[in-house]
């Protein structure tokens, strides 16, 4: 079985093209880094270029409670209007104010400012930390973190009650009555 491939050589050609397409890759980075070409249009440009309005936004100061709770709190209002007790899934809204924060600790800004969102015109929902510049696009997570923010608009939406009058607590999911996938009972 050792002998079977000693005399195949590899193909030189695909070793010309591999070459030739990273070759081609970094020219045309390069060229868009240093101005030769010009950058794709971002999404917030192009909303800016269309003149999209903004429908709903809102500034919020997010806080972890001691006992793994998450605050939300209005900032112009100045009044908690969001709880999600310990339990409830807030593994996205973490997981991304978690890099915000991470973003300001290098910016070297206070970490406690708040972060808009934003509900545009065409239906895009973004978070903007405007002490960093940072725009983060959450239609590009997938619809269900992105509900995960655009839920926390819904009271402030044309039509809705606005500023809530106590804080609306979030479900904590009820416990799986599945077993695992491997191992366990069942």
């Amino acid at each position: 079985m050792s002998g079977e491939f000693t005399n195949e050589r590899f193909p030189v050609t695909a070793l010309y093209a591999a070459g030739a397409l990273i070759a081609v890759s970094i020219l045309t980075v390069g060229s868009i880094r240093v101005g030769l070409l010009p950058a794709p249009e971002t999404a917030p440009q192009s909303r800016e270029r269309r003149h999209v309005p903004i429908a709903v936004a809102r500034d919020f100061r997010f806080e972890d409670r001691a006992d793994g709770a998450l605050l939300v709190t209005d900032v112009a209002a100045n009044k908690l209007v969001f709880l999600y007790p310990p339990g409830a899934n807030t593994g996205f809204i973490r997981g991304v104010m978690r890099g915000l924060m991470r973003e300001r600790r290098l910016h070297e800004v206070a970490r406690t400012g708040p972060v808009t969102v934003a509900q545009w015109a065409d239906g895009a929902l973004t978070l903007e930390d405007k002490t960093t510049g940072r725009i983060i696009e959450l239609g590009s997570f997938g619809q269900t973190n992105r509900a995960a923010f655009a839920q926390l608009l819904v009271p402030y939406q044309k039509g809705g009650s606005g500023v809530p009058d106590k804080p609306i607590v979030a479900e904590v999911p009820a416990a799986s009555t599945t077993a695992p996938f491997l191992g366990g009972p069942g």
